[in-house]
């Protein structure tokens, strides 16, 4: 799979994933996400986000990640769980998911 995002993008990417594990965006994930990013890829990306299922999402990110080199990003993973915590609340639903890329990261 060629996705052809750049390192940016898949971290714009994978914080949206995030967002929607308890299946709701709220403006503050949205505002936390775009304050991580110095360009205004945002709307891009949530537009592709928007148009994959589940499946294509794990897909992309997996050969994002092996493509950028993203592996063992620590920062990455604390960017997660902060947005992961902005509401005070980390469910079961973050809890799964950020088990599940803290994996893939690793």
């Amino acid at each position: 799979m060629n996705i052809n995002w750049t390192k940016e993008e898949l971290k714009i990417y994978i914080l949206i994933y995030c967002s929607n594990a308890d299946f709701s965006e709220s403006k503050l994930e949205i505002d936390y996400i775009k304050s991580k990013i110095p360009t205004n890829n945002f709307e891009k990306i949530h537009n592709e986000f928007e148009k994959d299922n589940d499946y294509q999402s794990i897909l992309k990110i997996q050969s994002s990640i092996k493509e950028h080199h993203y592996e063992n990003d620590e920062s990455l993973l604390r960017e997660i769980m902060e947005l992961f915590l902005i509401d005070d609340r980390f469910d079961i639903l973050e809890q799964n998911l950020y088990m599940g890329l803290k994996h893939i990261l690793k």
